[in-house]
């Protein structure tokens, strides 16, 4: 999909993002810091290249189990971020929840929206998903904006649900159901003039 910020889309994660992805992570520690859980390490160790091979071996199991789905962010071909869904639960839940972050050179270009819709569509339409959740600080205006023009609805607040940034931190619900998704997240972005299709204009 296109927008303003490039061309987006999703891949599996690979063993060789180590490097791209220690690079961002740490470059990018202020803009992404306050939205992180928080970890016992101090954030540069725990994203130097070193630490990858791990995350991707827990990432690569719980997908081949079907418990997660773990996508690159890319931007015209570029690492660019990450997308997980996950805890994928079958039966008569068919649910999940989504994440991402992408690093600040994107940030308000449509990005993360593009690689949002396009995970929802995919939930939603190859997966046979009947909800996905999502859970966002209040503060993080810009991540509420992603989850509302990619269908997500608030259903509540989440009061201390998460250590985050060193601190249990309220957090709010967000979900959309298939009887929610009565068109495609990529088609009501389009619509609004937020992207178009690859190859036309944002």
């Amino acid at each position: 999909m296109q927008v303003s910020g490039g061309e987006v889309r999703l891949r599996p994660v690979r063993i060789l993002d180590a490097a791209v992805w220690s690079r961002i992570r740490i470059r990018d520690e202020e803009y992404l810091r306050p939205w992180e859980p928080t970890g016992i390490d101090p954030w540069i160790d725990r994203h130097r290249p070193s630490q990858w091979p791990a995350m991707y071996m827990r990432l690569r199991s719980a997908a081949k189990r079907g418990l997660m789905l773990p996508f690159v962010i890319e931007v015209d071909g570029a690492y660019c971020g990450q997308l997980t869904i996950g805890n994928i639960v079958r039966g008569p839940l068919r649910s999940a929840w989504i994440g991402y972050w992408v690093a600040s050179e994107a940030a308000e270009k449509g990005v993360a929206s593009a690689a949002v819709a396009m995970a929802v569509d995919h939930c939603f339409g190859t997966v046979g998903l009947h909800r996905l959740e999502a859970t966002v600080r209040p503060e993080n205006l810009a991540s509420q904006s992603v989850l509302r023009k990619t269908g997500f609805r608030e259903e509540g607040l989440l009061r201390d649900y998460m250590d985050v940034d060193g601190g249990w931190r309220d957090h709010i619900l967000v979900a959309q159901t298939i009887e929610d998704h009565v068109d495609s997240a990529v088609s009501r972005l389009i619509r609004s003039g937020r992207a178009t299709w690859a190859g036309g204009e944002p």
